[in-house]
């Protein structure tokens, strides 16, 4: 029998293949890698499912013999032979992935390259883009801090990251992961986009942004974000 692959850490990936008759975790490999916007390693999908390394190698091989998975080698680093990096094949779906996603992960590949303070920048950036996504979504409905998280909530379910907010919207479950790769290789860089783009989302809409956190791999299925200090 295989594990319950809701119970792991970390949240799912962004997106849903179309009724391909597939075990539950192999159903879940094929999500992780469709969410992606690069192709993904194998320690990335280990850390993600919590599953054994030889466990998810064999779904993937039974991925690429399907043809819904394609690999090619890893850049060299250190010794040993290069590992595999995985990525969805087009015929696994039609393949409208948020173009976000491309973006945040060639920033953060510049900035851990350039920046000697790779968070810090990150933030920033997040922050610029955070202002930039709430003017285009709108001012929300009604006036008052609760309204304004909930139009943030909104920007994350837009991005992919399928929210679940409590009954007041201070904390969201961030379910689904378009950058998993991204995430598993910088953490530090890819969460502090997400956070700033919180940060500036919130200040435009003239909400506080004391006491927003990001949670990475916080818990099973979830990243947790933090909007704001719980009263």
């Amino acid at each position: 029998m295989e594990n319950n692959p809701v119970a792991r850490r970390g949240p799912r990936p962004a997106r849903t293949p179309s009724g391909r008759r597939l075990s539950p975790t192999r159903t879940a490999l094929l999500e992780t890698l469709q969410a992606q916007p690069e192709p993904t390693s194998l320690p990335a999908l280990v850390a993600v499912t919590g599953l054994h390394a030889n466990t998810v190698r064999e779904h993937l091989d039974g991925l690429l013999r399907s043809g819904l998975v394609s690999r090619r080698s890893a850049p060299p680093s250190g010794r040993g032979r290069p590992g595999w990096l995985y990525q969805a094949t087009p015929h696994s779906e039609d393949d409208p992935r948020p173009e976000y996603a491309g973006l945040a992960a060639a920033l953060a590949a510049v900035i851990v390259r350039t920046s000697t303070t790779p968070a810090e920048e990150a933030r920033r950036a997040g922050v610029d883009w955070g202002r930039r996504l709430a003017h285009d979504a709108g001012a929300p409905e009604q006036e008052g801090e609760e309204a304004a998280r909930r139009t943030v909530a909104g920007i994350f379910d837009d991005m992919g990251f399928a929210p679940e907010a409590d009954r007041d919207a201070t904390e969201l479950r961030l379910t689904r992961c378009p950058l998993l790769e991204a995430a598993h290789q910088h953490p530090e860089v890819v969460c502090s986009v997400h956070l700033g783009i919180t940060e500036g989302a919130l200040e435009t809409y003239g909400a506080a942004t004391d006491g927003v956190e990001l949670l990475p791999f916080a818990e099973p299925g979830a990243c947790v974000l933090r909007l704001g200090a719980r009263r």
